[in-house]
């Protein structure tokens, strides 16, 4: 069997200040596959992707699966979710808990991602889907967490939503990995969503996103070529167009007129 080298926490760390990683946003196998032959460093994915499979189609990306906040709530819980995602081939978790959490898991040895800027799922604290960081007491408070975060054994943090200048202040002032989502190209990575490169998201896209084809549109057309095929087939067996002599299988006519007698027999009908 092929064996594939992949990451460590060590060989990103050594990476940090000397050139972008790329990270993707994948939630399928086809897109996992498809970061795997572009050569994407980082894939941040869910738990529920991570298995077997999808180290046989993504065996080289760094993965990073999110235990998302609120779908645990003890410092357990997360400890046992990150070990079964460990385990499933992830190679660090992603968790925006507390920092006794973020503390915890460090301790077991887990590598950690943690999130600073807007974080959408504590968004209410800093006034909703918005930029944080464009005043200086507010850039102020993300320098503050992100020393809380590197005190409490984070290797890597999503910034999300920064002003560039900011954030890339505060990753050449912090020994973690600086992942950037819209927060500018002084970062060691840049982070997208794979439905937003793609052109498939079909809600509103952030400011930050760039997107590099127009999934949507084919999508659509698939979806009329999939009603019209459908509707083609109702039609056939309506007509008995389907099944064709060459969709049945066939028997022998010695065979059959056994059949057909024996049955008779039982029957009583012809």
């Amino acid at each position: 069997m092929k064996k594939h080298k992949r990451a460590t926490v060590a060989d990103l760390l050594a990476e940090k200040g000397k050139r972008q990683l790329t990270m993707l946003r994948v939630t399928s196998l086809e897109e996992a596959e498809a970061a795997e032959k572009s050569g994407i460093d980082i894939v941040s994915v869910p738990p529920s992707l991570l298995g077997p499979v999808f180290r046989e189609v993504a065996p080289t990306p760094f993965a990073i699966p999110g235990l998302e906040y609120g779908d645990h709530v003890s410092a357990e819980d997360y400890l046992r979710a990150a070990f079964a995602a460990l385990k499933a081939g992830g190679d660090a978790v992603y968790c925006a808990a507390s920092l006794q959490t973020i503390r915890r898991l460090r301790d077991e040895g887990i590598p950690v991602c943690g999130h600073l800027g807007l974080i959408p799922s504590k968004a209410t604290w800093t006034g909703g889907f918005r930029a944080v960081g464009k005043t200086a007491a507010s850039a102020a408070e993300i320098w503050r967490q992100t020393k809380a975060l590197e005190e409490a054994g984070a290797f890597a943090a999503e910034i999300e939503v920064v002003p560039g200048d900011v954030a890339a202040a505060i990753s050449s002032n912090t020994s973690m990995l600086m992942i950037s989502m819209g927060a500018g190209s002084g970062c060691d990575a840049q982070y997208l969503f794979a439905d937003d490169v793609l052109g498939a998201n079909r809600d509103h896209y952030p400011r930050h996103a760039k997107v590099y084809r127009n999934f949507a549109a084919e999508h659509d057309r698939l979806q009329r070529e999939r009603i019209a095929a459908f509707i083609e087939f109702a039609e056939d067996v309506r007509t008995g167009a389907y099944p064709e002599e060459r969709h049945c299988v066939g028997i022998d006519e010695a065979e059959l007129k056994i059949f057909r007698d024996r049955l008779t027999n039982e029957t009583g009908k012809r």
